[in-house]
């Protein structure tokens, strides 16, 4: 039986606490600050000092793993699926090991949109300094000369970035699941021009700066004895503030600070630039939304900005699990008209497929996307008839080819 760092520090704290606790009323008061000495105690600070260097890899092969041929991501020698508790009782270090794999698998879906599905990568804001954060978004050669169809994707909110549906799904099942890929290239088969959002690239991340104190010995005009004086508490001072620090952050991890990018520090904020740097000034007669979880509340907020100009472009929407609400996004009862007739909303539900779902808002019909995995590639859009028995189906619809129960590719919430 192994025992950690902390226990055998706390231990004989609770040996006392147990001794005193038979004592009289003096015993009492002793046993009253060594609660308090325990409440005073950050547990999972604590336990930091147990943990391994958080330093991993910065490539797939430097945690052995790579994606097979089927787009699943396998351990390069055993074959297996990737282990979460890679060392057990350490759930904070397994959860950074996570996140630093997940970073690798941001960048390297940024690669495929470049490589395999032929995307420019477009840095915003447009007007940029060299100096100031910046974003991104991924647009196909003819995003903005199609004359006829665009299709434009946005994913929900976390820690996925363009290109993603869920990174949960990459890792867990394969890249057709949980990326907007096979979206993109069916797209672009269909002759549409595309674009993929970014919303969630709202900042940049950089070291804190450490702040200097100037030394008290630089002031000549004050006596010598008080000048040493003041230095030896100056170090005590530094030196127990460098014992906490060591306990605080044993690990020794950088302290960070966000720089927003400009016009674009939210979702909400980067679906409006991106509408009115591209998507408006595109030659498309028809304008198609995917958009997923948040960002449909983030397209919401975009007609309620844009409302005029979304309503002569865009032919249809399809959301999946969005979460938008018209009540709390304050949208006009010509904005729920249209959503009514324009937009369709696939939720997770144990319906059939496309099986009507209550809903308590005026919005957009709701409809089942029959169980619960991503859709990636089951839906697509067609410029809008002149009549459909459905409004729900006013607009969209499943290409010739698709199973009728996709039972792979349905559509709703991760």
């Amino acid at each position: 039986m192994s025992i950690s760092l902390s226990s055998l520090i706390l231990l004989p704290i609770w040996i006392s606490m147990a001794q005193i606790q038979q004592g009289g009323p003096d015993e009492k008061e002793k046993t009253t600050a060594l609660k308090d000495l325990l409440s005073r105690i950050d547990l999972d600070e604590l336990m930091k000092k147990d943990e391994p260097p958080l330093d991993f890899p910065d490539t797939l092969e430097g945690f052995e793993y790579a994606f097979n041929e089927k787009g699943q991501l396998r351990h390069i020698k055993t074959g297996e699926p990737f282990v979460f508790n890679y060392r057990e009782d350490l759930h904070r270090w397994n959860q950074k090991r996570y996140e630093a794999l997940g970073e690798i698998i941001t960048k390297y879906v940024y690669e495929l949109l470049e490589k395999d599905c032929n995307l420019k990568k477009i840095s915003i804001p447009v007007d940029a300094t060299e100096s100031e954060p910046k974003s991104f978004i991924f647009m196909s050669e003819d995003a903005l000369t199609n004359p006829q169809k665009l299709m434009v994707l946005i994913h929900g909110s976390g820690v996925v970035r363009a290109g993603q549906w869920a990174r949960r799904l990459i890792i867990n099942e394969d890249l057709d699941s949980g990326t907007q890929i096979p979206f993109i290239k069916r797209a672009m088969d269909e002759g549409y021009g595309v674009i993929v959002l970014n919303p969630n690239e709202n900042y940049i991340e950089v070291e804190k700066p450490k702040i200097h104190v100037q030394s008290s010995s630089d002031s000549s005009d004050e006596p010598a004895e008080k000048r040493e004086r003041k230095d030896k508490v100056s170090k005590e001072t530094k030196k127990r503030r460098d014992f906490y620090e060591k306990y605080r952050n044993p690990q020794r991890e950088k302290e960070m600070m966000q720089l927003y990018i400009r016009e674009n520090g939210s979702p909400e904020e980067h679906a409006v630039y991106v509408w009115d740097h591209f998507i408006a000034q595109s030659a498309a007669e028809n304008v198609f939304f995917v958009a997923h979880s948040y960002g449909g509340l983030a397209f919401v907020e975009l007609m309620i900005q844009r409302e005029a100009d979304v309503k002569s472009k865009v032919t249809a929407v399809a959301l999946t699990d969005s979460v938008h609400n018209v009540w709390h996004q304050e949208a006009g009862k010509t904005i729920r008209e249209w959503m009514r007739e324009n937009c369709c909303n696939w939720v997770s539900s144990s319906e059939p497929l496309d099986t009507s779902v209550e809903s308590m808002l005026p919005d957009c019909p709701r409809v089942s996307a029959a169980r619960v995995a991503f859709l990636h590639g089951g839906l697509l859009l067609s410029p809008r008839p002149s009549s459909r028995p459905c409004p729900a189906h006013r607009t969209l619809h499943r290409p010739p080819g698709v199973p009728a129960a996709l039972e792979s590719t349905a559509p709703p919430v991760l």
